[in-house]
């Protein structure tokens, strides 16, 4: 249950959880960060290459941040409730690949999930490593309508 890097196993998945996408949220996002006639009004998402309202691609990867950050608290909860060390996850030196491949229209379920990919101790960092993992969100068709590929600085149990 531990989150250090030596721990973390390659090809492992993590489920993060679902999130139905409605009308008012993705209007409400819109308004504030991604003003599109697609986003923002029926009849003109109706108009458009959507064919239909849908939501931003960045509210999407917004969701499967939030849900990231609950399942980090909730396992960080979970390990302090254990009595096991719980610290372990650090900064993202950033992200690559990001791609909204499908829309993501009213009424959609989305699936979020994390694989690990690949990991690399950091001789620059001692103490940490580098975890490289893919990041997805699915819908309830199984079309994938949000991916990218992430890092994250993860603590070394041992340095």
């Amino acid at each position: 249950m531990s989150r250090f890097y030596e721990d973390i196993e390659l090809g492992s998945r993590i489920e993060l959880g679902n999130h139905k996408f409605t009308k008012p949220e993705i209007i409400a996002f819109a308004e504030r960060y991604d003003p599109q006639p697609f986003h923002l009004d029926e009849e003109a998402a109706k108009a458009s290459l959507f064919g239909g309202l849908c939501a931003s691609g960045w509210h999407t990867a917004c969701i499967w941040m939030r849900l990231m950050i609950e399942y980090e608290q909730k396992l960080r909860e979970e390990l302090v409730t254990a009595g096991l060390p719980a610290f372990g996850f650090g900064v993202s030196p950033g992200f690559r690949d990001l791609t909204w491949p499908t829309p993501v229209y009213v009424d959609d379920v989305i699936s979020y999930s994390v694989q690990h990919l690949d990991k690399r101790l950091l001789k620059s960092r001692p103490g940490w490593g580098l975890l490289v993992h893919q990041d997805e969100g699915v819908n309830q068709n199984g079309e994938v309508v949000m991916r990218m590929t992430s890092n994250l600085f993860v603590a070394r149990r041992e340095s």
